[in-house]
């Protein structure tokens, strides 16, 4: 006996995100979606698709041609990360620290009310490379002193 899938809410809410993004990619008018929806599941409505209503709907729709987009390797990535040199110095300190570019926008949001790294003026961009490398040398001390400490061997 299969077991039912169940679904969290922000899952239900991309798979219908993914269902629309396919009905815009491959160009489907409203009267031909809702054939489709109705054709595969018997619904004429995406809201009323149960998980397995929804994972059919995508599977038909990849086999009609829609092919999701694809993450970079390195989501979040500012563009001009090779073209501004104090980008470059972020994502080194990114790396060592092994944060994923979200943490970089979200200290720039924090510090300087920004969203995104790559729109911080010259000054702020240093500033935040100047509190990478604090977070760093503080990651670094604790470590070595979670080194020097032996484990309790009672």
């Amino acid at each position: 006996m299969k077991r039912a899938r169940t679904t969290t809410p922000q899952q239900r809410t991309r798979e219908l995100a993914r269902i629309h993004q396919a009905k815009k990619q491959l160009g489907l008018d409203e009267d031909t979606y809702r054939a489709v929806l109705e054709r595969v599941t018997g619904q004429r409505s995406a809201a009323d698709l149960s998980a397995a209503g929804r994972a059919a709907v995508l599977a038909e729709f990849e086999r009609l041609g829609f092919a999701p987009p694809r993450r970079g390797p390195f989501p979040g990535r500012p563009k001009n990360t090779d073209a501004v040199p104090m980008l470059g110095k972020v994502e080194a300190l990114l790396a060592d620290a092994k944060r994923p570019w979200a943490y970089a926008h979200g200290v720039a949001r924090r510090m300087f009310g920004v969203a995104r790294v790559e729109w911080l003026r010259s000054e702020d961009l240093h500033r935040l490379v100047a509190a990478l490398e604090i977070d760093a040398r503080r990651r670094a001390g604790r470590e070595r002193a979670s080194a020097a400490t032996p484990p309790d061997t009672h």
